[in-house]
């Protein structure tokens, strides 16, 4: 598909609140999303799984190849029962990773970082809070499978995002049960 086509595919989703399916560049497997706010680069949009709303996630453009709205029975569902008309866009700019850091930092919550390579083998998850944010990076305190915070926060150049998760069930729960990262600010 043409990029021109996906962004228009993408916008009109966004205003109808409709589920659509995309399939990334770097995984074999398509995600359904409901598409929130756009901008020429990055999209925002809330996970959507078996008519639940799962999180939010910020993608770029450039690693869509294909995009289909849903508008099918799943569709149908999501609207009868009120779960689209209730849906809650953050307060994030997205005009770029920086603004998006920033925005993410003023939520004082924990997100997910990653960097999602076609072979997989450079892949990158990073979780945790964000603790500095400087014009083309960001420094992310990331802590493990349990719970403990890494000894320094992780630099994480914008160029290597491919996405950011926040609000999920994975996140928000984990997070309830760590402490705080290491730094005072």
């Amino acid at each position: 598909m043409k990029k021109s086509e996906i962004k228009e595919l993408v916008k009109s989703a966004a205003e109808n609140n409709n589920v659509i399916n995309v399939d990334f560049r770097f995984d074999s497997n398509y995600c359904n999303f409901i598409p929130l706010s756009l901008n020429d680069k990055l999209f925002l949009v809330i996970n959507e799984y078996d008519f639940i709303f799962d999180g939010y996630s910020i993608y770029r453009f450039k690693d869509l190849i294909k995009i289909k709205i849903k508008n099918d029975m799943c569709d149908k569902i999501l609207k009868s029962e009120g779960l689209t008309s209730n849906i809650i866009v953050p307060n994030i700019d997205i005009s770029g990773w920086k603004s998006v850091f920033e925005s993410l930092k003023n939520m004082n919550r924990n997100i997910i970082v990653e960097k999602q390579t076609i072979d997989g083998e450079n892949d990158e998850f990073v979780i945790g809070r964000i603790e500095k944010i400087y014009k083309n990076f960001a420094y992310v305190w990331n802590f493990d499978a349990d719970g403990e915070w890494d000894d320094s926060p992780i630099k994480i150049p914008y160029s290597q995002i491919t996405n950011i998760t926040f609000g999920s069930r994975y996140v928000d729960t984990f997070s309830k049960y760590i402490h705080e990262p290491p730094f005072n600010e």
